[in-house]
């Protein structure tokens, strides 16, 4: 009988109970170089989820994570038996990055991508000024905050939770744009945008307030305008138990 997976692949975080685990599944299941096989298989916490993520991503392999790190929210729980069984019934869940152009305030254009949010904070003491446009219309003039945060149902249970930003269920269809600490407007709270908005984001008086722009972990500094949208032509596939998906997840995360 033919196998959902034949060529399975360990990868691990550098702590010593991931590598110590990986180890083991090494011993007992056979394995192939990540770039040969057609499933991966990542020991660590939701890190490790991130970096495989952004390691394959436009590959189309699918990550079953293991959770050898924290919290593992991403991730499925580790047992050293019935690998082989579990990954044939895994569950898929499908999500797509968010891609990010930053233009720095000498004119060099940068792209990233992130999994969960991109966010712009500012450099120093000094608060930040923003514009804020959708889809071409300035909806905010200014935002005087900390820095504004775009978060997708994976990172929303991120740092945009612990903003204040809420928690979106991954068939939602939409985009947390949320305030890091806001001075004003008051009380400007998180909004939801639809997955397909264009989000553009302008640094007032740059030079004097700079803001650096992040995208998961990469990050560029001293940039003047930030554009982010939902980048539907990129898939990630996350591999989950039964009873364990993306959506069952965040559910249980919203009633504590």
């Amino acid at each position: 009988m033919a196998r959902r997976f034949n060529q399975i692949a360990f990868i691990a975080s550098p702590t010593p109970d991931a590598r110590e685990a990986a180890e083991l599944l090494m011993q007992r299941y056979d394995h192939v170089p990540p770039e040969e096989a057609d499933v991966v298989v990542g020991l660590g916490g939701d890190g490790l989820m991130l970096q495989a993520l952004h390691r394959f991503m436009g590959t189309g392999k699918p990550i079953y994570g293991m959770n050898r790190g924290t919290v593992g929210f991403l991730m499925n729980e580790f047992h050293l038996d019935d690998l082989i069984e579990r990954l044939e019934v895994a569950q898929r869940s499908v999500v797509h990055p968010l891609l990010m152009i930053a233009t720095d305030v000498v004119g060099l254009t940068h792209t990233a991508r992130a999994v969960n949010e991109v966010y712009m904070l500012r450099q120093t003491h000094q608060t930040a000024k923003l514009k804020i446009s959708i889809d071409g219309q300035v909806r905010l003039p200014e935002l005087i905050a900390d820095g504004v945060l775009a978060a997708t149902p994976v990172g929303s249970t991120a740092y945009n939770l612990s903003v204040g930003g809420p928690i979106l269920p991954i068939s939602s269809q939409l985009i947390a744009l949320t305030p890091i600490s806001a001075f004003r407007p008051r009380r400007q709270g998180s909004v939801l945008l639809p997955s397909h908005a264009r989000i553009r984001i302008e640094v007032k008086d740059p030079e004097y307030r700079p803001v650096a722009a992040v995208a998961d972990h990469t990050e560029f500094r001293r940039v003047a305008r930030v554009e982010t949208q939902l980048d539907r032509s990129t898939e990630l596939v996350m591999l989950h138990d039964p009873g364990q998906g993306m959506d069952e997840r965040i559910l249980r995360e919203q009633f504590g």
